[in-house]
């Protein structure tokens, strides 16, 4: 198989995904597939995974704010990043209150608490409780959720930022 027909391919499957997973009267369905790569599409919008010590985040260091890939929603501080040796990006706590929610994760026969952005119900990963002080919580984060926006640049994102 060339890498055209595995493009290809991959697209179709993305495409019959989309369709499969966002009701049809959705007005943000066709929106995600236009707007998000096939790797951000499976893990924001169908719970997936990113490969351990694989993605563009787990050992950046940069100062600024991580944000929702889907929406652009401010969700975590990198004051509050640490290196937890999981192979995914790692925060001690949200950038608020609001950023995101959790809900209980069964699947997979684990019992975990599932992290999703609060302002589009996007899939960022999972919360364990072996993080360190202050709050002694782990948010373990897919990269692929997740864009960076450096703190010189903050102000810009929070005229964009969704109300």
């Amino acid at each position: 198989m060339t890498f055209r027909t595995f493009f290809l391919a991959s697209w179709a499957l993305l495409a019959a995904s989309c369709q499969a997973q966002e009701p049809q009267d959705s007005s943000r369905a066709s929106s995600w597939c236009g707007e998000l790569s096939p790797d951000a599409y499976r893990v924001l919008r169908e719970q997936g995974t990113e490969p351990r010590f694989s993605g563009e985040f787990w050992l950046h260091d940069e100062d600024g704010v991580y944000v929702c890939m889907s929406c652009g929603a401010r969700l975590f501080d990198s004051g509050t990043k640490f290196k937890s040796n999981s192979g995914w990006p790692s925060f001690f706590q949200p950038a608020g209150d609001t950023a995101v929610d959790a809900r209980m994760d069964l699947s997979h026969g684990m019992r975990r608490m599932e992290v999703v952005c609060a302002a589009c119900d996007g899939h960022l990963g999972h919360v364990f409780e072996d993080g360190p002080p202050p709050t002694g919580l782990r948010y373990c984060i897919n990269s692929v959720a997740l864009d960076f926006v450096p703190r010189d640049s903050v102000d810009i994102l929070l005229k964009k930022a969704p109300k």
